[in-house]
Formats: structure tokens, sequence, C-alpha cells
């Protein structure tokens, strides 16, 4: 080797750091394999930190399982209530926490709103010690990066050049630095779209809303199939099994719109590490390129013995972020998840992290180039004229965009929503779904009802006490139902196609909608009438029952056109008029008086 610029040690050749068949690099590797690393430290931060990704992964799971509500009769909580009236008891865990520590989502709804939402402070904790040691969330806390750490492993036959040569760093890696300028020059212009690719966001969002449904269903039916064996023991661990699956998933089956899109983006992005060891976070995680740009203020770093180096690259072997951990080179910091693998493997003691490193050996910062970046960050500031210029946004001209109870208006919503799947997860009646675009491109995979899926139980507040950023506001049972002084809150409006329902088209009984409607008075009230209808057999007089909507007391909840018993093109159905978030989408005028 050689000094080179700066006093840093560059090999001779550079295929000595990708052939690793030098001499030296050969007995480096017989060393390690015979005696290990030299690091003791290294290989104790590795183990230390495999159990905190353990932990937080763990964790994740648990929580997620967790953002549901079932009354617990034998304690005494809900007791004498339904599973849905006991909904209003709320959650008694932090089922958000991880989205509530993530600097990213932080950072980018207090852009577009002007404001921090109060649940969002604690990300401050997260990133002040990213400021002070670098990465870790990445290697230590990410429940998505572990994930990705994991999967990597499964594939060990990715050895040798070939690996060491995709550990390197490579110029694909910037592209999660222009996506992250892009998404925070959105929000500088009040949308938020960091949650399309936000790592916590996704993976609430995919598993929630996909994998666990999924992982439900297919429980439910092998266990089925294994009860009808007629084979005693079969049905016996059939039983069981039905028991163990009722103590993790939900009791009924959830289903979501685009669940299957969800699904299949976030197992292709877990497969890619089959090709490139955790591509997701080299590569896409714009929270990873934020805490990438902390981290250059970092007090806490590597150290190399350059002139120690055999090149036997055991510490590219096992890098986990491309960082250039080897001797001879400058390190990258932006790269680095602090996985401590390069100083557990190093069997020539090279690698030390410490406080206060060499700044020779450090390169600080992304590497970005300058038209590049201008480039994302056009596209970001063009993301919102272009999605807002049309009649569908303006105009509300989708009358089936209807939002959760205590949404702020459409311009603040979209200025705080994450996408994240929180909300959805944790309905009840399984009310609330990912958006297609009946909230424009802008509004992808937002929340938004499907009446013929669930329904709003009426004493349900759980939505808001989830969301994260504000979007949904956390409100109080007494503000939805209208009680205590307050008016109630609407999601819109039921309307009748009277061709389609019973008693108006075909002259036959049906009071469903009347008697699932839950607001006191009925929003849904009945017309009492006896007419003549003809028959095959004859004529004949019967009483019917027929119904009308009270605009002024329906809240838009759903359960008319949920339990409307003609299924494929409901008789009764709601709209998102006469919302209580957007007075200009008022279905009746309000009489101001004169003084």
């Amino acid at each position: 080797m050689a000094l080179g610029w700066k006093g840093i040690y560059v090999p001779k050749s550079a295929e000595q750091h990708v052939a690793a068949d030098t001499p030296a690099a050969k007995d480096s590797i017989r060393k390690a394999r015979e005696f290990g690393a030299t690091s003791q430290k290294g290989r104790a931060l590795v183990w230390l930190r495999r159990a905190s990704q353990a932990f937080f992964l763990f964790l994740f799971f648990f929580l997620l399982a967790k953002t549901e509500y079932i009354p617990d009769f034998e304690s005494g909580m809900g007791a004498g209530l339904s599973a849905d009236e006991a909904a209003m008891v709320g959650l008694d865990m932090p089922v958000n926490i991880f989205l509530s520590i993530d600097p990213l989502v932080g950072l980018s709804t207090a852009i577009a709103a002007q404001s921090l939402f109060k649940g969002l402070v604690w990300c401050v904790l997260l990133a002040i010690p990213t400021l002070l040691v670098g990465r870790f969330f990445c290697g230590w806390i990410c429940p998505f990066g572990t994930l990705h750490h994991w999967t990597a492993a499964l594939w060990p036959d990715i050895r040798g050049g070939k690996r060491i040569k995709r550990n390197r760093l490579a110029p694909f890696m910037r592209l999660k630095f222009y996506l992250l300028v892009g998404f925070l020059v959105a929000s500088v212009f009040s949308t938020v779209q960091i949650g399309l690719l936000d790592p916590i966001c996704l993976m609430v969002r995919s598993v929630g809303l996909g994998i666990i449904p999924g992982m439900n269903y297919a429980a439910t039916h092998g266990l089925d199939l294994l009860a009808l064996t007629n084979m005693e023991f079969l049905q016996v661990a059939a039983d069981k099994g039905h028991t163990l699956r009722a103590s993790v998933f939900t009791q009924d089956q959830a289903i979501y719109n685009g669940s299957v899109f969800l699904s299949v983006m976030f197992l292709g992005l877990v497969f890619m590490n089959r090709f490139i060891t955790r591509l997701w976070c080299r590569m896409l995680c714009p929270l990873g390129a934020l805490l990438g740009i902390f981290s250059r203020f970092s007090i806490y770093g590597m150290r190399k013995d350059h002139e120690k180096c055999t090149g036997c690259n055991l510490c590219l072997l096992n890098c986990q972020g491309a960082a250039e951990p080897q001797g001879g080179v400058q390190w990258h910091a932006a790269e680095c998840h602090l996985c401590f693998n390069c100083e557990g493997a190093c069997p020539e003691d090279v690698i030390h992290f410490q406080f206060f490193p060499r700044r020779s050996d450090v390169t600080v910062g992304a590497d970005m180039q300058r038209r590049t970046l201008l480039t994302s960050a056009a596209a970001g500031a063009v993301l919102l004229p272009l999605s807002r210029a049309s009649a569908g946004f303006f105009e509300n001209n989708n009358p089936k965009l209807i939002r959760p109870p205590g949404s702020v208006n459409e311009d603040s919503f979209l200025e705080r929503c994450i996408k994240c799947g929180e909300c959805m997860k944790v309905c009840p009646t399984n009310f609330l779904h990912p958006a297609a675009f009946e909230a424009g491109l802008e509004g992808i995979w937002t929340p938004i009802a499907i009446a013929r899926v669930g329904y709003c139980e009426h004493s349900c507040t759980l939505c808001g006490s989830v969301c994260p950023t504000g979007a949904i506001q956390p409100i109080k049972t007494a503000q939805k139902l209208g009680t205590e002084g307050f008016e109630a809150i609407r999601m819109g409006t039921a309307f009748y196609n009277r061709g389609r329902c019973l008693p108006w088209a075909m002259d036959t009984p049906c009071i469903v909608c009347e008697e699932w409607c839950p607001t006191t008075p009925k929003a849904i009230w009945v017309e009492e009438v006896e007419v003549t209808v003809e028959r095959k057999e004859g004529a004949e007089k019967i009483k019917l029952q027929r119904p009308h909507v009270d605009p002024e007391r329906c809240i838009g909840c759903g359960a008319c056109e949920y339990s409307c018993p003609v299924k494929d093109d409901p008789a009764v159905y709601i709209t998102n008029i006469n919302e209580s978030r957007n007075p200009e989408n008022a279905l009746l005028l309000k009489i101001i008086p004169q003084y």
C-alpha cells in the first residue's frame, strides 16, 4: 500500500479488494476461520445488536397485533356491552409508538402543516442520538431493516467475489437521497407523500392490511380442512388451532381494498435481498437517507489501522450498508448502519469504533449530483399543482370520498396523513380502507370508508386515538354522538334509490335499514302505507313501511348501506355530502339570524 491523498492508505491495485486472492488475504481468512476475529468488543456488539433487533421486531409485531379492540369481559372491561359498543373504551397501549418516534414523519408533517402534532415530539428522542452516534436506528431498531437483514442471511450462496462486489458503494445508492429531497419539497408545498416509502409506514400498512389478513385466512381455512378429515386427532388439533388463532388474529376475517398489491409490493421488496443485501435500505429508504444526513455530525465512528489490512475482505463480505469498511479507503458514515459486523469479523484488528475518530478516515455527507438533486426537488414541487388541478379535487367530484369521523378538512388532511394504515387496522367493523384513486393520485392509500364492507360503529373513536399526525383528530364519544352540548359529527348523508328499494319498487316489506340506524332519534323513519298489489294469484292489500332519510339527523355512518339486503347495488347508500369537516359541501342551507 501507498500513502495517498489526505494521508489515507490506498491499495496498490483495486482488484486486491475484490478478488481477495493475495497470500496475505488468504492467510487472514484462514486465521479468521480458525481463531475468529481479534476484536472481542466487536463480537460482543454484534450479539448485542442482534438482541436489540429481535426485541424491537417482536415489539413491532406485538403492538401491530394489539392495534385493535377486543373487550375483556372476564375482567369487567366492556361488561354489559356488545363488542362494538365496548369499542368506545379505547386502547390501553401506545400502538403507534414506532410512528411517533419516526423523525421523517415528524419533519415532513411539520413542514406541510407548519406545526408539529403533539404525539410526534417523541421523534426528537431518535434525532438527537443520531446526531451523536450515527444511523444506529437502521441497524438496531428499525423492524423493516431487521427483516431485510435477516432475510438476506437466508441465501448464504452469495459468497466471495460476487457478494464483495455487491457490497461496495454504488451510484444507485444515491436514489434514496433524491427521493428524500423530492418528498420534503412536496411537503413544503403542503402535500405529505413520505408515507409511500417511509419504512415504518410501509411496514404497518403492508403487514397490517395485507399479510396479517392473508395469514388469518390461510390459518382459518387450513384448520377447517383438518376438521373435515373425520380423523379424531386432526379434529382435536384443528380445535386447538382455532383457539390459538383466535388469540393471535381477530375473530372476524378482515378484508381491505387493494390488499393484494400491498402484500405483493412488500414481499417483493423483501425478496430483493436475494440479489443485494438490504437493497431497500441502500437504495430506496428515505428515512435511512435522512438519518444518513444527520450522521455527518456524529462524534462516533470508525477508526482504521490501514497498515494492518491484508485485503481479506471479510469486512466487505459482512457489511450491511456498503459503507466501505475495508482498510485503505475512506469510510462512508452516511451508509453505515452501525451493525459492527466489520469489527466483529476483522481478523487483523484493523477496524475500531470509537468516539472522535480521525476525520481523515471518514467521508461525511451524502454523495449527490447537483443536477439530479435539482430534478428531484422540481418533481416534488410540481406534484401539488398537477395532482390538484382537477375537478375531482376542487369540486369534490367523487361522492365516495368519505373520511373517518374526526378528520380535518381535505387540504389539511393531505398535509398530515402519512398513509400508515393504523386507523384501518384498528377499525373494529372493517369500515376503513386504503383509497385507490378516490382522492386522486395525491390521496392514494389514505383512509376512506367503504360501507358495503363495514360501517362506523356509533360509539367508536379508535381511529382518532391511533392517528399519529392529527389527520384524524382524537375525539370524545360525546363529540361523535352529539351529546353533552356537542353537535354530532357527520361523515356524509344517506340516499335512497327507490327503484331498487324493496318497499318502494317491489311492494315488499323491509325495514332493515331503519332497524340498523343508530342515531337517537333515528335518521331513517318509515312511512306506513296500505297499497293494493297485483300478484299472480290476484290482487291483495298489504301494509308497507317505506323508508325516508332525515338529512338533519343522518351522520353517514353507513349502517344502512351495510345492512341493506339488496347486496349487489344497495338501495340505500351514503355519499360525503353534508360532512362536518367541509362546510362548503353542505346539503342544507344554514339560516343565519339577522340582528
